[in-house]
């Protein structure tokens, strides 16, 4: 047994400014930063999970430290690039597990030591909202006046629960979540490379899994391709792993709905729930495809539509339960009718 093997996110995880998927915005600023020696000495990288913030933290650390680093990317040839104390400069620490005000303490302590191999020492703080208020309080002086071969980044899921000094003390970036077009390439991209076999439309299906994130899309790709061992990936076996009703189906019970035809919704409803007993799972389903026909088919009340859309789905992810879900997405398919 190869204990070796692992998970794709990890094997494609961006390992250049290039690679890294639908933050444009925050990796040329940084490639600029770099390029004009303005670099600053605390970044604040906001964003949901498996957007990309702890990589391109990495990034952007090998980045300042490389001597020839050209056209956002590193030279691979200059003393940095080929040095194995990298780790040594580049130091992690989970927030997490390490939120008491000692491990800030250790960390205050050891910043006014000089890098070993590269021109900067670059603190890379993961799930920062985590330090408690002791923490905090004992990282600020440094964090505003740290040593000059001093960088911190501090990535956050919960920018919100920072507490202001903080965060004005730092360059904020927010990663946004990705598109499921973007996501798409990356998981064709990633298939080609493994020799995956799967539909265009199964692509699709676990690229919009990701739910904006890229990390989860491509665990749930090594979860779908683990299940097939080696056979052709299909929406159908999708459905199987997810508890998801087929599109069509879904697609005939909003026009029913809409169309007010009583015997077939009962009909319809018999059938989905028959396939699958996650209402969440139905409900979020059902929704995406009502969106999709409100955008193939827009009428004069499609932006009306489309508001209501958003409201009702963000009211189903933090408020309701799952047979309100399936009501409250029941009552959007009847505006359809318009």
């Amino acid at each position: 047994m190869d204990t070796n093997v692992k998970s794709l996110y990890r094997v494609y995880r961006p390992k250049s400014f290039a690679e890294v998927v639908g933050q444009d915005f925050v990796t040329k600023t940084l490639i600029n930063q770099i390029a004009n020696g303005k670099i600053g000495h605390a970044y604040l990288f906001c964003g949901t999970r498996g957007t990309g913030k702890t990589s391109v933290a990495k990034i952007f650390a090998n980045a300042v430290n490389c001597r020839a680093f050209a056209n956002g990317k590193v030279c691979g040839k200059c003393e940095w690039c080929k040095s194995a104390n990298k780790n040594m400069d580049i130091i992690e620490i989970d927030a997490a597990s390490n939120n008491g005000v000692d491990a800030v303490r250790d960390l205050v302590d050891a910043v006014v030591y000089p890098p070993v191999a590269g021109r900067y020492k670059v603190y890379i703080v993961d799930e920062v909202h985590m330090f408690s208020g002791s923490a905090f309080n004992a990282l600020l002086k440094t964090l505003e006046e740290p040593p000059a071969h001093v960088v911190f980044i501090l990535a956050t899921t919960e920018p919100h629960k920072l507490l202001p000094t903080v965060q004005s003390r730092c360059l904020r970036f927010d990663f946004r979540n990705v598109a499921t077009a973007d996501i798409v390439k990356v998981i064709s991209g990633v298939f080609t490379k493994e020799k995956i076999s799967a539909d265009d439309d199964a692509v699709e299906q676990i690229a919009a899994e990701g739910r904006g994130s890229v990390r989860d899309a491509l665990s749930f790709a090594d979860t779908v391709t683990q299940y097939c061992a080696g056979e052709k990936i299909t929406v159908k076996t999708i459905n199987k792993i997810t508890g998801s009703v087929d599109d069509k189906i879904l697609e005939d019970l909003g026009t029913a709905i809409a169309e007010r035809q009583v015997k077939k919704i009962e009909d319809l409803c018999a059938h989905i729930f028959a396939k699958s007993s996650n209402t969440n799972r139905i409900t979020a389903d059902f929704l995406r495809v009502l969106k999709k026909l409100y955008t193939a088919a827009p009428t004069g009340k499609t932006a009306n539509a489309l508001k209501l859309f958003m409201e009702l789905d963000m009211k189903i992810k933090y408020s309701l339960n799952g047979a309100e879900q399936f009501e409250t997405a029941a009552m959007l398919a009847s505006a359809y009718a318009g």
